[in-house]
């Protein structure tokens, strides 16, 4: 298969290298990736500045494309300008360095770059290796690899992506997968004030993690005991439960 590879840990993160490593075993893969790390970007795209897309070698080996713009944008360029004249079978995004669990989807580049990919009828794959510090990056990529071999991309659903969460356990340990949904895990936000040299005040947003959604098959549910946790999403976001319920109060 042809399939084109970013992130938003930038093209230089070891994630995005090592799966590029695993995935080449099988495929043929082109990387169009940030320059450099544009975590917790969201869906953010650059209208307004041009981008750039740069040669990224090592040594004397292509690598890839860096682009100066958000994992959305090197989606975009990599399919409509870059790579237009490719035929890609799967867009992949990661491997990202912690995880993307709950309403992190909402925040994350790594998540955004597959959806946007699903936005323009392609299937992806999001992958994230929740341990943040010393993450399992060829672990992730075994279980890439083993995905891909699994599904039929050819009968994939519209405006679909997978979300998949690897836990800390190496590859050997790991029990299984498990389908999931998206869990309601998400971040009690409170601000610590700082001065800076002229009494200036500054803020850094911190957090703790709100883990209370008691269905066993949740995301962080199934991570925790030891499975890779694979969650399909939608771009779309309707509340489809609310609508009856909504039109009682604002159409009759």
């Amino acid at each position: 298969m042809n399939i084109l590879l970013s992130n938003d840990d930038g093209i230089m993160s070891p994630g995005i290298i090592i799966l590029k490593e695993y995935l080449e075993q099988k495929h043929n893969v082109y990387v169009v990736a940030p320059d450099v790390e544009r975590s917790s970007t969201g869906h953010a795209i650059t209208v307004r500045n041009p981008l750039w897309a740069k040669e990224v070698k090592f040594g004397q080996v292509f690598f890839g494309h860096a682009v100066n713009g958000t994992p959305a944008d090197c989606v975009k360029i990599g399919l409509d300008a870059i790579y237009k004249n490719i035929k890609f079978d799967l867009i992949v995004s990661g491997i990202n360095r912690g995880a993307n669990l709950g309403t992190d989807v909402l925040y994350s580049g790594t998540v955004s770059a597959a959806l946007e990919a699903a936005l323009n009828g392609y299937p992806s794959i999001a992958v994230s290796c929740v341990k943040y510090s010393e993450p399992n990056y060829e672990d992730g990529a075994k279980v890439v690899l083993e995905i891909i071999d699994k599904l039929n991309f050819e009968k994939w659903p519209k405006f679909t992506t997978l979300n998949v969460n690897v836990p800390p356990n190496s590859y050997y340990e790991i029990r299984g997968m498990k389908v999931t949904k998206q869990s309601s895990r998400r971040y009690q936000d409170y601000f610590e004030e700082r001065k800076d040299p002229y009494g200036n005040s500054y803020y850094w947003m911190l957090g703790n993690i709100i883990e209370d959604d008691p269905d066993p098959e949740s995301d962080y549910n199934v991570v925790k005991k030891g499975y890779v946790s694979v969650t399909p999403l939608s771009v779309f976001m309707t509340k489809f439960d609310f609508i009856e319920e909504l039109k009682k109060f604002l159409e009759e």
